[in-house]
């Protein structure tokens, strides 16, 4: 074979053409004029030998700048966390690695077993009734939460903090478009909602409220004084958060929320660039049969033992694109079952321990910038990330710590113009106090320069 990794040998080829009546390739496109057919070569480099090419894209990935080499303090939605070593065990094997979906459960234990692992999990964590098998990642499911609310209670409109993720803020005015839905934007005031610009905005017409938390300057929403003011009429509570900093904060399904989504990320997935990642979905128990994708759950066979399978609603329900709930039918299994094992391997213990950890080594942080003269954009209890005003465009100062090995904070600029020179730093539990104390003296040095 010329190339080791097409399936398809020339024998193949040859029997295949012998199948369909034609002597060679050319003739299956005999219906298309020559003068249209392009006749020439592709402007596109030769075809390398594979140990060529894997040279050259070695070199390439060496231009990375990763979480291996440098001590980083970028958040923002996709954070360095510890992974036990046996998620990439487990997610390796092939059974898993493969597996598509589990239609079959008589052949698909092992795949139900560890979907319903998970939603039990995540569950624990939100304080929900019910979670689904998960979803693409956060900001789909952000959006398809606003979409579940707007169809129960058969309302266009609704309410969504600036604190929630800019990204997830797209996905949903994308959603929404779609859906003629109307989104209006809740102002911030000291880095969380302005309660009383959600107040003025809230209407008959209103299906749901949406707030992060923590949210993306890092602050806790007030979940308790906007509970009240989302469920004014019949409007929903619909709340994105961090699913490992509830391992020391109190759930929002205990605080009155409908819909509790978030990202599975900081369970065992790697930052990978950006993605994929795994999204995912609980809610009360009310809304069960509405929930978008995948539901596993547990009952007996007919011998009494234990089984897992499918349940409450079929995948086809979604494809019907003008009645459907969602027209997502799909999930991130594969992620799911990485985060699941992550959880289990920390348990609830490991869970917290790691959670107080990122507040410790935050508040530690934020502190250290405090005593060495650096402007905090805002006082309040933080999880991991706090934000620090600078007197030098961030783009700079990113540049320049890179040279020292660093990776800065995200620069604010990038999604909110109005906070130029502000800089989202994340510092979870991987960070050193030898690193947290560079980073200080660093930022401090360009700060001056």
């Amino acid at each position: 074979m010329k190339h080791r990794y097409l399936p398809m040998t020339e024998q193949d080829q040859k029997e295949m053409l012998e199948a369909v009546g034609v002597a060679n390739i050319s003739e299956l496109f005999s219906d298309i004029p020559e003068s249209v057919r392009f006749q020439g070569e592709y402007k596109i480099k030769k075809a390398k030998s594979e140990t060529e090419l894997t040279r050259e894209l070695t070199k390439l990935a060496a231009k990375n700048k990763d979480t291996k080499q440098y001590a980083s303090f970028l958040g923002a939605g996709v954070y360095e966390h510890y992974t036990p070593i046996i998620v990439d065990h487990v997610i390796s094997r092939s059974e898993f690695y493969t597996a598509y979906t589990p239609y079959q459960p008589e052949i698909s234990q092992g795949e139900l077993q560890a979907i319903f692992e998970f939603q039990s999990m995540i569950c624990e964590l939100t304080g929900m009734d019910v979670a689904n098998s998960s979803m693409y990642d956060g900001g789909t499911a952000l959006a398809e939460a606003a979409m579940l609310a707007s169809g129960h209670v058969k309302k266009k409109k609704v309410l969504v903090s600036k604190g929630v993720h800019p990204e997830s803020r797209d996905v949903l005015a994308t959603y929404a478009k779609g859906q003629y839905i109307e989104v209006v934007e809740i102002p911030l005031k000291d880095g969380v909602t302005d309660l009383e610009a959600l107040k003025a905005e809230m209407s008959d017409d209103v299906a749901a409220v949406l707030v992060q938390y923590p949210n993306f300057t890092g602050q806790f929403e007030p979940l308790q004084k906007i509970e009240p003011i989302a469920h004014k009429g019949s409007s929903m509570f619909i709340v994105s958060s961090n699913p490992l900093a509830l391992g020391a904060l109190t759930p929002p399904g205990k605080l009155g929320a409908d819909i509790v989504v978030g990202d599975a990320q900081p369970f065992g997935i790697a930052a990978a660039f950006g993605g994929p990642h795994c999204g995912y979905f609980a809610v009360t128990s009310k809304l069960m049969r509405k929930v978008p994708g995948r539901l596993v759950g547990q009952t007996k066979d007919e011998d009494g033992q234990r089984g897992f399978v499918l349940t409450l609603q079929a995948r086809e329900q979604h494809i019907r694109r003008e009645k459907a709930t969602s027209n997502i039918c799909s999930n991130q299994a594969l992620n799911a079952l990485a985060a699941s094992v992550a959880m289990t391997a920390l348990g609830k213990k490991g869970i917290k321990e790691i959670a107080v950890q990122n507040i410790q080594k935050a508040h530690y942080a934020r502190n250290k910038f405090k005593e060495a003269g650096f402007d905090i954009a805002y006082t309040g209890p933080i999880f991991n990330e706090f934000v620090i005003k600078l007197d030098v465009p961030v783009k700079e100062v990113n540049q320049k710590l890179i040279e020292k090995g660093i990776i800065g904070g995200y620069d604010l600029s990038l999604s909110y113009p109005e906070l130029s020179g502000q800089m989202l730093v994340a510092v979870t539990e991987m960070r050193t106090k030898e690193e947290i104390d560079s980073f200080v003296k660093e930022l401090e040095v360009l700060q001056h320069a």
